[in-house]
């Protein structure tokens, strides 16, 4: 079967409903939650805000529109590998200067859910991801990792989401042996359904923020408040997850797409 074949047989599955497309995205609003920052750091990224142009009125009979303001890291979001220190000297590690082959992978979804709703601080290690493999598969050059843990049913309200008290954020995520560990198996990047792609508690960590340090130092990406992983099987999807093209961005919202086989 030739490629061409294959892309034709995807179309038509796409059109008969046989593959389904699941919106892996929450919605980008005022009410959307966003990362606080600590009080020593000089700015936070603002709530996003939508300002109406024009819709249907003086201001322009026959369109409507709006402009907005937005932080790059708002809402479901793509890091790119300048986002950390670490990533900050590679020349394709801008929104616009990646490579866009490396978007479009297989997804492999960790099912973190139960242990995440008993312990909100709960971490995935190395040896977990390993028994992960162990039942469903390994985890392949070039694709992505995510880490399913139903943390979107939260987004409606912004401090259950972001889940802090006088010791910081709480919320799930993974270990560095972890991530160095996927990094060993060449993944595109890693995601998770929280706020950012490491464990609330992650400063703590050696070293700190394990996946934005560890994953842009290897040119990776990163995905953070993913939103209907649940809807996805442990492997067997295709995950598309494109930033929009800013000049020197850091990152950007997106409209995570995953292609999924019914049955």
């Amino acid at each position: 079967m030739t490629a061409a074949n294959t892309l034709d047989g995807l179309g038509a599955m796409i059109l008969s409903g046989q593959v389904e497309v699941v919106d892996c995205s929450g919605t980008l609003g005022p009410e959307t939650p966003i990362l606080r920052l600590p009080e020593d750091f000089a700015k936070n990224t603002p709530k996003v805000e939508i300002h109406k142009i024009s819709e249907y009125d003086e201001n322009g009979p026959f369109f409507a529109w709006n402009w907005m303001v937005l932080g790059e890291h708002s809402g479901t979001h793509f890091d790119a590998p300048h986002h950390w220190i670490t990533g900050k000297d590679y020349s394709d590690g801008y929104t616009d200067t990646l490579d866009v082959q490396r978007l479009v992978a297989p997804v492999n979804v960790i099912d973190c859910s139960k242990e995440s709703a008993e312990n909100p601080d709960f971490l995935l290690t190395a040896d977990l991801i390993k028994a992960w493999e162990a039942e469903h598969g390994e985890i392949g050059a070039g694709e992505w990792v995510v880490m399913r843990t139903d943390w979107d049913k939260r987004a409606g309200d912004e401090d259950a989401f972001l889940n802090a008290d006088d010791t910081g954020p709480h919320s799930p995520g993974p270990t560095p042996d972890a991530v160095e560990y996927l990094l060993s198996k060449k993944i595109v990047g890693w995601g998770s359904q929280c706020i950012g792609t490491d464990a609330g508690q992650a400063g703590g960590m050696e070293p700190p923020y394990p996946a934005h340090n560890l994953l842009h130092r290897d040119n990776c990406f990163g995905l953070a408040s993913l939103a209907n992983l649940d809807k996805l099987p442990p492997k067997g999807a295709l995950l598309i997850a494109a930033p929009l093209k800013i000049k020197r961005g850091t990152g950007s919202p997106i409209r995570a797409l995953a292609l999924v086989p019914r049955g």
